[in-house]
């Protein structure tokens, strides 16, 4: 192989061509001795579209079952309050004659229905019988390299095992149960469900058919009339059908139930469909045939044996997995459950490869919950077990939606992102008459709750919603900024002109139609919310909402246009539009500090009634957006520690992960890592509901409480962010490493620009970086104070060592 030296300014650069790299994974997983006895210690299997939760019981096995697609409801009227636009109006002028209240009372006649929930499609329960003696021997893990479940054990002179895992490439839950030694397995199975359903025997296979109900009540409405709505006619349909791929034993069907006795191996094989026909079609009436779908995944299996579907599932999951490679140092006691390991790192034990296995989890956990063509990940990934789950396990826009993919990109799992994108085009359309009807504005818009049906309305049923977080229209800005993201990484022109800037655009318009100017000429939002969040009036003492000119708003739209530019003067389109674009950025309400030195959360230097609010959205111009940095805006980036420091490292789960990131743009790896020990505090199964105190429960799920799959995603995200940074117009390496990462190196991180990147450092100083061209192109290069431009090849490999 020829080398290449080149001279850099203050470096030596080594150019080599690249080969094909697989990371030095080492055994990577989480696992326990004992069986879970709740949810938040059950153990995650999906491939996108199945989800399965494994329980691994001894005496009484659990597999709880979901498919992406199955959710209650169906297609939205987005028409279904065409006179909440009447209030608009209205509404600004008692905003601008300062009558908040006034206000608020009108911004409820701007709502509509509530958004449908994610339903659980049931459970494979087992029933197993052995000779008498005691169990030794348990372990139940999850291998995340793999994307397999194992549960084994002796009874007597008898060793049982059990292998799971859910396939993308054959679409089927897989199951290998075996008995090795003097004794056999006995057991028998069936199918439940919480939904309408009826089980049967067909054809030497176990179904289950079913309905979605067609509403389930959000669950924070608490105990009320008809919480659940059934109608069969119009809602999803589910079907589960279980058969037997292989058995050394015997077996027959007792009713619904599977029996199997004296077998020393049992392979079986579960698959699950919906009648789900996309977001505009009746699940009832225009559904797809979830019961051909089922057996067509079952039929195509044809001859392949176990071992064969076993080694086309690794393949498939570790071509993604692989990718990237983490290691923080070794784990502090190699003996140790993945619980134990918690607990002991929430008393403060030291534990780097704790926090490893926690990033490579994140990333295991969006490869099974997000394949491309499928339904984004929802609140709980596809996990949920609950008619009436937590928050409807919907897709809330105004944080956690967004960061379920907030490390998409730069963990190397491009693709996992584009259901998003998918996504976003479908709410595109119900969103142009969400933006007609409720704001009189062009474009398209969606306000902060949404669901399968692409529901874009602000939520409350009809006034009852509090306009804290129900009257919130930027969902609409916020998704679009993942779009250019995603460009921004990949470099692909084709997916940025054919999916991306159209709906850019549309989002850009409702934009520019919705800002109005302030007294003084300024163009800003009203009405205006910081999601969640309550403003006090000094002297008035006056707590509410509703106002105008909010940071987060502001900021968002700020991203939004910049980026919009940068699509638009790329592909050489839109000229006139991008003339208005220019206009309205420059006129844009500036950021403003306040008189504690924070930035400005509210367009008056207002206190917020709970000083320490986990969200975070005045600060999106620092993460994810970037219209504020450490070296283009100093005083602002000071203004925003000041805010951080103001609101502390505490909050909910998913809270705490946004403190990782921003304190890592603000390049301070001690207030991330003191932010990452308080998102790993441990806790317990059933830890009831707060608003604080967020941490992660036994099965590194991240707890709300209770569960949000956002926190695992933004947790991966900011320990990523803290490794290496491309935002600023370069690549930085090292960013805000914490004194307590003395030593590591990662392979495989992605940078902006269509670079792959590798860092090796000890002592915390940089030992070595490798940087792979996808496209080639010019690149900046930073470590310290050192800053290089190099100019690069597609297709070739530089290594730095970051000094002269």
């Amino acid at each position: 192989m020829k080398n290449i030296i080149i001279a850099g300014l203050l470096s030596v650069i080594l150019v080599t061509d690249v080969s094909a790299q697989k990371p030095g994974l080492k055994g990577l997983k989480l696992w326990y001795n004992d069986a879970a006895r709740g949810f938040e210690e059950a153990l995650p299997l999906g491939n996108g579209r199945l989800g399965v939760m494994v329980y691994g019981g001894v005496q009484k096995e659990r597999l709880s079952l979901n498919e992406e697609s199955l959710w209650s409801g169906g297609p939205v009227d987005a028409h279904m309050n065409p006179n909440a636009k009447n209030y608009l109006q209205p509404v600004r002028e008692a905003l601008f004659d300062e009558n908040y209240k006034k206000a608020d009372s009108l911004m409820h006649f701007m709502q509509g229905k509530y958004s449908a929930s994610y339903a659980p499609l049931g459970n494979l329960m087992f029933d197993f019988k052995y000779p008498s003696g005691q169990v030794t021997g348990y372990k139940r893990e999850l291998d995340i390299q793999r994307a397999m479940s194992k549960v084994s054990y002796q009874i007597g002179q008898t060793t049982y095992t059990r292998e799971t895992f859910v396939s993308y490439p054959d679409q089927v839950v897989v199951m290998r149960l075996s008995a090795k030694g003097k004794d056999k397995l006995n057991f028998s199975c069936k199918l439940t469900s919480l939904l309408l359903n009826r089980s049967a025997v067909e054809q030497q296979s176990l179904t289950m058919n079913g309905y979605a109900p067609i509403y389930a009540a959000p669950n924070y409405l608490g105990n009320v009339p008809n919480p659940i709505v059934q109608d069969t006619l119009n809602a999803m349909r589910f079907n589960a059908r279980l058969k037997i791929l292989k058995l050394n034993g015997k077996s027959e069907f007792r009713g619904a139930r599977l029996m199997i006795s004296d077998a020393s191996e049992v392979v079986i094989l579960l698959s699950m469909a919906t009648s789900y026909n996309g977001f505009d079609k009746n699940p009832g009436k225009e559904g797809k045939s979830e019961q051909q779908i089922a057996l067509g995944h079952l039929q195509k299996i044809g001859a392949k044996g176990y071992d064969a579907l076993q080694a086309r599932h690794v393949s498939d999951f570790r071509k993604y997995f692989d990718r990237v490679d983490l290691n923080l140092g070794p784990a502090a006691v190699k003996d140790l459950s993945t619980k134990e390991r918690l607990i002991n790192f929430s008393k403060g034990a030291e534990d780097q490869d704790l926090i490893a296995l926690y990033y490579q989890y994140s990333r295991y956990l969006l490869i099974s919950s997000s394949r491309p063509g499928g339904i984004p990940a929802n609140l709980q990934g596809i996990w949920n077990e609950e008619i009436r789950p937590p928050w409807s396990s919907n897709f809330t826009t105004n944080i956690n939606a967004e960061m379920n993919y907030w490390g998409a990109e730069a963990g190397n799992l491009s693709e996992m992102h584009t259901p998003l994108f998918d996504f976003i085009g479908r709410l595109a359309k119900t969103g142009a008459i969400t933006a007609k009807d409720f704001y009189n504005c062009a474009g398209w818009v969606c306000n902060h709750n949404t669901d399968i049906w692409a529901q874009t309305n602000p939520v409350g049923d009809f006034g009852k919603g509090d306009v804290s977080w129900a009257n919130w229209p930027m969902g609409g800005a916020w998704l679009s900024t993942h779009l250019w993201e995603h460009y921004a990484f990949t470099g692909d022109k084709n997916f940025l002109r054919a999916k991306a800037y159209p709906l850019m655009k549309g989002a850009t318009a409702f934009c520019l139609d919705f800002l109005v100017k302030d007294k003084k000429g300024n163009l800003i939002t009203a009405p205006s919310t910081s999601p969640e969040n309550y403003f006090r009036i000094p002297g008035t003492g006056y707590e509410g909402a509703a106002a105008y000119g909010g940071t987060a708003d502001l900021a968002m739209i700020r991203e939004l246009f910049v980026t919009y530019l940068k699509a638009a003067e790329l592909l050489n389109l839109d000229a006139e539009m991008q003339k208005k674009v220019k206009e309205a950025l420059d006129k844009l309400y500036p950021y403003q500090i306040g008189k504690a030195g924070n930035l400005q959360e509210w367009y008056y230097d207002w206190e917020d009634t709970d000083p320490r609010h986990r969200h975070l959205s005045h600060l999106f111009a620092v993460y994810p957006g970037y219209s504020i940095t450490s070296s283009g805006s100093p005083k602002l980036a000071d203004a925003v520690r000041r805010s951080l420091d103001i609101r502390t490292n505490e909050g909910t789960g998913w809270a705490i992960t946004w403190r990782i990131n921003l304190w890592a743009r603000l390049q301070n790896g001690e207030r991330s890592y003191d932010a990452i020990k308080k998102l790993l505090r441990y806790k317990g199964e059933g830890t009831p509901l707060s608003m604080g105190g967020g941490g992660t429960y036994a099965n590194l799920f991240c707890a709300h409480p209770p569960f949000q799959i956002d926190g695992n995603f933004g947790g991966g995200a900011g320990i990523s962010e803290m490794i290496l940074q491309s935002h600023q117009g370069y690549i930085e390496l090292l960013p805000a490493i914490p004194e307590q990462w003395k030593e590591g190196e990662v392979k495989g991180l992605c940078a902006r620009g269509g670079f792959v990147v590798g860092i090796k450092w000890k002592n915390g100083k940089l030992v070595s970086a490798t940087l792979s061209s996808k496209y080639g192109g010019t690149v900046k290069l930073k470590y310290g104070l050192k800053l290089i431009t190099l100019k690069t090849l597609a297709g070739k490999q530089y290594t730095w060592n970051g000094i002269s």
